[in-house]
């Protein structure tokens, strides 16, 4: 996300028809979204808060009712679902160069890779049963489907914001700057998220800073205004705002790497049922990455065609992804899923969730969700364990077992 017009969103779905949400959305970082949601008729509007508190509840529901969010029964035919953002670019890539079905064909199955406009409605789709599979956020997995009883599973850790994500304050140059400044932000997302590390490391709560909500698409405009002088946002935003001379970028997510996760999560119980799938997509997800990522022409390639399905061309793409660390090495993708730190990055995950209300209804504590990791441990109730982390397909990728 590292252009300053629409150029990011809506892919090339959206561009044949640009309806209300591509254009209120024409800055958002979609694997966070807007602060305001429009259902797919455009009718209705829901704060972020509100959006990940309906997605739990519609899980809920579904739950509770004995529909199950993925049908896991004998069947063939599987859907990956996907937003627009650098990291998740290959899929559809893959897909356009038969790579999606040459792994299929292997395992004797289809994959649908299938585009969302939206990534709060991929989310959703996702939490009601529509996809076996979704590009999505480490926070945004438990947040939803996790604390709405949809058991999912992480099979790849894709990347993290290696910078995408940014503090910054208005003349300026010091964090500490930052207490009792007003901060215009989107509530309730991974900016918020990072404020919050950001405060934490320098001693500070959100006590000493008063958040104010604001729109993604707002943003660039807000800050140019007399009175906002302090924001936190994600590319292509913080591009646009960095190009004026009193922008001074204090915290980043380069300072808490590994700490805001892009994955690809599986129903667990569509996973049990069909190992097959997830090999699949292991299989498509690092053959692309090793010939996006290799110094050669077929990769300058790769890389300018994901861009114009995304909306940019290679510079803007390249730009894209300076700012974001992928895991291209299954084994280091493997290993850090298996390390320490994530178990570290997840207990500030639940308890930011927790303290923002966002653990359910009634939640006493963030113990009310179970996260499994490698190895067995489980961090919260683990007799209520609907997020799990597997490095197990990776590992297959990095031996090539696949």
């Amino acid at each position: 996300m590292r252009e300053t017009s629409a150029l990011m969103h809506g892919g090339t779905k959206a561009r044949e028809s640009m309806d209300a949400w591509v254009r209120v959305s024409s800055l958002t970082y979609p694997r966070i979204g807007e602060d305001v949601w429009f259902n797919d008729r455009g009718l209705h509007m829901l704060t972020r808060k509100s959006f990940l508190k309906s997605g739990a509840a519609i899980a809920s529901i579904a739950a509770a009712s004995g529909v199950a969010p993925a049908r896991s029964e004998a069947k063939k035919k599987f859907t990956l679902a996907w937003t627009i953002y650098v990291g998740w670019m290959p899929w559809p890539w893959a897909a356009e160069n038969g790579i999606v079905k040459k792994w299929a064909d292997k395992y004797g199955i289809e994959i649908d890779v299938v585009e969302v406009n939206d990534y709060s409605t991929s989310i959703n789709q996702y939490t009601s049963g529509g996809f076996d599979a979704l590009t999505i956020t480490n926070m945004d997995t438990l947040a939803v489907p996790a604390v709405g009883g949809v058991d999912s599973t992480s099979i790849i850790t894709g990347d993290y914001s290696n910078g995408n994500d940014a503090v910054i304050l208005k003349d300026k140059t010091s964090f500490a700057d930052i207490k009792g400044q007003s901060i215009n932000i989107v509530q309730y997302s991974v900016s918020q998220y990072l404020l919050d590390r950001g405060l934490q490391l320098h001693g500070m709560t959100e006590r000493d800073v008063k958040v104010v909500n604001t729109s993604d698409a707002d943003m660039a405009a807000a800050y140019l205004t007399p009175e906002v002088t302090a924001v936190v946002t994600w590319n292509p935003i913080v591009e646009q705002i960095m190009q004026n001379k009193s922008a001074h970028n204090v915290f980043n997510s380069s300072q808490i790497p590994g700490e805001i996760l892009d994955l690809v999560i599986v129903n667990t119980k569509t996973l049990n049922a069909h190992p097959e799938f997830a090999k699949a997509l292991c299989g498509i997800w690092y053959e692309t990455l090793g010939i996006m990522l290799a110094d050669t022409d077929k990769a300058k390639a790769a890389q300018t065609e994901m861009g114009k399905l995304s909306g940019t061309d290679y510079a803007g793409f390249a730009s894209q992804l300076a700012t974001t660390h992928l895991f291209s090495d299954p084994a280091n993708a493997a290993d850090f899923t298996r390390g320490s730190s994530l178990i570290t990055t997840m207990e500030y995950v639940r308890k930011f969730l927790f303290a923002q209300g966002l653990m359910g209804q009634g939640a006493t504590s963030p113990d009310v969700v179970g996260i499994e990791f490698p190895g067995g441990h489980i961090m919260g109730d683990p007799k209520n364990v609907m997020f799990r982390f597997n490095a197990d397909y990776m590992a297959m990728a990095a031996a090539k077992s696949l």
